[in-house]
C-alpha cells in the first residue's frame, strides 16, 4: 500500500497557486491510517523518547496515535490563546502569514527527551518554532516527524541540527 495514493491535491486552496494536500482521504481509509501510524511507530520504538509534542492541529491526529501506541505523554503545542493557565510562545513566519505558538510551561521538564510531530513540514517554520520552545523548557529534541514533506521546500535547511523524517516526500 503507498500512502501517497490517500493524499488528495485540492488545486488553488488556501489560496492561489497553491497545491494544497489534503490528508482526509488518509485518515478516511483504515488500513491506510493504521499502516501510517505503525510506520511512524515503527521509526521511533527503539529511540529513548520520554514525551511526544504535536502540533495544533492535525498534528495532534497522528501524535496522540503514537503516544498511545509508544505509551508516552502527549504534549500539545497549541496555536496562541488556546491553552489556559502558564505558557510560553515563539512566533514565526508560517507559508501564509505569521503565527505564533505555545505549551504549556510545566509541559516539558529538563532533560526530556522529545519527538515532535506535526501532518506537514514546508518550510519547516512551525516546526522549528516548536523546536524553540522545547528547549527553552530545557528538553532536548529526539527528532521531528511529518506525514508530509514538501522537499523542494527544503524544512531540513531551517530545522539545522533537528532531523526531520517523513513518510512521503513532494
Amino acid at each position: 500500500m503507498r500512502l501517497e495514493d490517500y493524499i488528495r491535491t485540492i488545486p488553488d486552496f488556501p489560496k492561489s497557486g497553491i497545491m494544497f494536500k489534503d490528508i482526509s482521504p488518509l485518515l478516511g481509509n483504515v488500513e491506510a491510517f493504521k499502516k501510517c501510524i505503525d510506520e511512524i511507530s515503527k521509526i521511533y520504538t527503539k529511540t529513548n523518547i520520554d514525551k511526544i509534542a504535536a502540533f495544533d492541529a492535525r498534528g495532534f491526529i497522528f501524535g496522540s496515535v503514537v503516544a498511545y501506541k509508544l505509551g508516552l505523554p502527549l504534549v500539545m503545542i497549541r496555536k496562541k490563546g488556546k491553552l489556559p493557565g502558564k505558557v510560553i510562545q515563539e512566533s514565526y513566519q508560517g507559508e501564509y502569514a505569521p503565527a505564533t505558538i505555545e505549551i504549556h510551561q510545566d509541559s516539558i521538564q529538563k532533560g526530556d527527551r522529545v519527538l515532535l510531530v506535526d501532518d506537514v513540514a514546508a518550510v519547516g517554520a512551525c516546526m522549528k518554532a516548536g523546536c524553540k520552545l522545547i528547549e527553552r523548557l530545557g528538553g532536548k529534541i529526539v527528532g521531528c516527524f511529518t506525514v508530509i514533506e514538501f522537499t523542494s521546500m527544503n524544512p531540513q535547511k531551517l530545522l539545522g541540527k533537528h532531523k526531520l523524517i517523513s513518510l512521503i516526500k513532494y
